[in-house]
């Protein structure tokens, strides 16, 4: 006769450690980067400074969110970069000729959104494998940027409302960070609160289940693309707006900062498992370690080496040394 136990229940402690070690230890090392520069240099700490960091890291925060539940999916983006090339040169061309801001807006979402649409059709509904097509959407979207602009940068005529959502400030917080803030929100509450986001989840663990089940298994696959293309359309006119220019050189390896970010923050490259605070810390964690070692003064050729060396590391101790069997040193008894 077979006698089966009941699994000794750990301390509350540990199982907190197990069930959040990935957010944990990217907390843990975004920690540790922020006492190292301040400690090294003297204007890190400077609010002028953090406010500056949040600016720039802002657009990469907004597509790393969408790229967060394309990489849950099992998926992956590789044309974000240049489809934020593209919208900042075409949102800059259609304000050269005079049309009004909020329309181009507008516009630009639209295009964003269908061209990720696109992307997802081929994906979901034709078998495509992500890497290829959003491979070939990097290339042709970047011609594309290329070919209207020529390689220039066109610049935008006086448009302060248009400015404002790049430079504006909003009760002492820059107006990008702010609309970081909305969209990371938005995003934590549908991954974590809503059928939408378990049926994300669902998707990325096993496909072929959740249409057994009923799931709209191809829509949702498709639909993360469109999400991704609209956070692409909203970092590219973030950008424009910045700069007051917009150009097909803009966001180069943009792509390789926004992947890294999200893995960064614990979302499994397999799929099925992803966080987005996980993704928030990761951004952060990017875009102090680039601000730092600027700092830092060191070249900004070494500073590729030293950011990708961090990263490598980050995530390398992410997936090896804190996984979800970690409990506080304390091994399972056989």
């Amino acid at each position: 006769m077979t006698v089966y136990t009941e699994r000794a229940k750990g301390s509350p402690l540990s199982d907190f450690f197990a069930e959040n070690a990935q957010v944990l230890s990217i907390a843990a090392f975004f920690a540790l980067c922020m006492v190292f520069f301040s400690v090294t240099t003297d204007t890190f700490l400077t609010a002028g400074n953090l406010l500056n960091v949040v600016r720039q890291a802002a657009p990469i925060l907004i597509v790393s969110v969408a790229m967060t539940f394309v990489i849950i999916t099992g998926g992956i983006d590789l044309s974000v970069g240049s489809m934020v090339a593209l919208i900042n040169a075409v949102g800059a061309i259609l304000l050269a000729a005079g049309y009004p801001w909020p329309l181009v807006v507008v516009a630009m979402l639209v295009l964003g959104g269908g061209l990720g649409l696109v992307q997802g059709w081929f994906i979901a509904y034709q078998g495509i494998p992500a890497f290829i097509v959003t491979l070939a959407g990097l290339s042709i979207l970047r011609g594309v940027a290329l070919y209207i602009t020529q390689g220039y940068s066109v610049p935008i005529p006086e448009a302060p409302g248009f400015f404002y959502l790049g430079r504006g400030d909003f009760l002492g917080m820059p107006v990008p960070a702010l609309i970081g803030v909305v969209v990371t929100v938005i995003a934590y509450i549908v991954l974590s609160s809503t059928r939408y986001g378990r049926r994300v989840v669902a998707v990325g663990s096993n496909p072929e289940a959740a249409r057994r089940v009923g799931m709209p298994a191809k829509w949702i696959l498709a639909s993360v693309y469109l999400a991704a293309g609209v956070a692409s359309a909203i970092a590219g006119l973030m950008i424009a707006a910045r700069l007051g220019s917009g150009s097909s050189n803009a966001a180069v390896g943009f792509e390789l900062q926004v992947v890294a970010a999200v893995v960064l923050g614990g979302t499994s490259l397999m799929g099925g498992r992803g966080t987005i605070l996980g993704t928030v810390l990761g951004t952060m964690t990017i875009a102090v370690i680039g601000n730092g070692l600027i700092l830092m003064h060191i070249s900004p050729f070494f500073t590729q080496i030293v950011t990708g060396a961090i990263i490598l590391a980050a995530i390398w101790l992410n997936t090896r040394i804190f996984t979800a069997n970690f409990r506080l040193g304390v091994k399972r008894k056989g």
